[in-house]
């Protein structure tokens, strides 16, 4: 089958936060968003098909996760994508994956203790601990030293690993992964994994889920097929809790505590869907995108060739590191990008990393065109090169 990925879809109107919802971001209204990490693009029609089924039975009482429909799904897709067996006896389900870390900080966490990310830091995480009353502690991606310097402080608790990171791109290679796994034994951390950008790596890249390297770790991976298969507003998210007690209490809390035991019916079927039928979909979805950030490799490498802007190793999202313009990308830069070419482009700030912006090309051609365009004459405008 093939898909089409160039047709754009109105999304004004329906409650969208990148398009309906870019004016409480931004000061000016009806910009061109290239904001949040979701994709302009209707879902697999191998899930559409499967919903509008479910939606066709007209029951939707309460649901099930702990099915061998859902684990199955779930266990296959580890095994095919990934090589990778995984253990569904230690599944967990909760509404989403910052719901799933912020469960497991407050279980292995209390207020004040440490929690070590790297940085740039995806704002969710930011919020999500602060917000708990931790303290986030940064390092630097290639910050060896000052990795190991904060996961040894006697009160740091919790490392959240990002695989494959955001905003950046990057897939940890097994040595790295080794050595982060080798620092949480020593030091005695927890590691909750995020990988929900996992299915989004390009060719030549190999995504390498954390339960390869769990031995001795106190550890959760957390993921969902919400981002790879674009149904975020489904919501619904999954992951595997290591330490058999911890599973336990991690049930329990959304069992009773949270009053979350029957997932949302529909994403349960996206997910299922998704897993047993949508990789030729998501395998189409990835060389499409893969255009789109070639195009921007060489527009800007045409009109800056001295930001050796390189397309990361996964996913739709660009990181571009401005600072040998000199450019002010928090301040002037977005200035200009609003005020003048009419385009929301997320700042760096955002992710604590101020000269660098992160442009969302999850999109159509054409669209992705005008946002790469509207970058480089607001680049052009900041540097004086009109």
């Amino acid at each position: 089958m093939t898909y089409d990925f160039d047709t754009p879809v109105d999304r004004h109107g329906t409650w969208c936060v990148q398009w309906d919802g870019v004016a409480d971001r931004f000061p000016v209204p009806d910009l061109l968003p290239f904001t949040i990490s979701d994709m302009d693009f209707p879902c697999a029609p191998e899930v559409l098909s499967a919903l509008g089924a479910r939606l066709a039975h007209g029951v939707f009482g309460y649901t099930d996760w702990q099915t061998e429909d859902f684990r199955g799904a779930v266990r296959d897709w580890f095994r095919t994508r990934y090589a990778t067996d995984v253990d569904t006896g230690r599944l967990v389900y909760a509404p989403s994956v910052l719901n799933q870390i912020s469960q497991l900080l407050r279980m292995w966490t209390a207020p004040g203790d440490g929690v070590v990310l790297h940085t740039p830091t995806y704002d969710g995480f930011r919020k999500a601990v602060s917000g708990l009353g931790r303290d986030m502690r940064t390092v630097g991606l290639d910050d060896r030293a000052g990795l190991e310097r904060e996961l040894a402080r006697p009160d740091s608790r919790v490392l959240i690993l990002c695989s494959p990171h955001n905003p950046t791109g990057r897939v940890w290679t097994d040595t790295e992964l080794r050595r982060f796994a080798d620092l949480a034994r020593t030091y005695d951390v927890a590691v909750i994994s995020d990988e929900i950008h996992a299915d989004l790596t390009h060719d030549g890249q190999t995504h390498l889920p954390w339960t390869r390297y769990a031995d001795g770790v106190r550890w959760a991976l957390v993921t969902s097929a919400t981002k790879s298969f674009n149904f975020p507003a489904l919501s619904g998210s999954y992951g595997f809790v290591g330490d058999p007690d911890d599973h336990a209490a991690f049930v329990r809390r959304m069992n009773t505590g949270e009053g979350l035991a029957s997932p949302a019916v529909l994403t349960l079927t996206a997910h299922i869907a998704a897993y047993r039928e949508g990789g030729a979909w998501l395998d189409a979805l990835r060389a499409y995108t893969y255009g789109n950030l070639r195009l921007l490799q060489e527009r800007l490498g045409a009109a800056f060739p001295e930001l050796k802007w390189a397309i990361p190793d996964a996913g739709y999202l660009a990181w571009i590191d401005l600072r040998p313009l000199g450019v002010s990308a928090d301040d002037e830069l977005q200035r200009v990008l609003v005020e003048q070419e009419k385009v929301a482009v997320m700042p760096g700030g955002t992710y604590g990393a101020p000269g660098f912006v992160r442009l969302n090309l999850g999109c159509p051609r054409s669209k992705a065109e005008a946002g790469i365009d509207a970058l480089v004459r607001g680049v052009r405008t900041v540097t004086g090169r009109d």
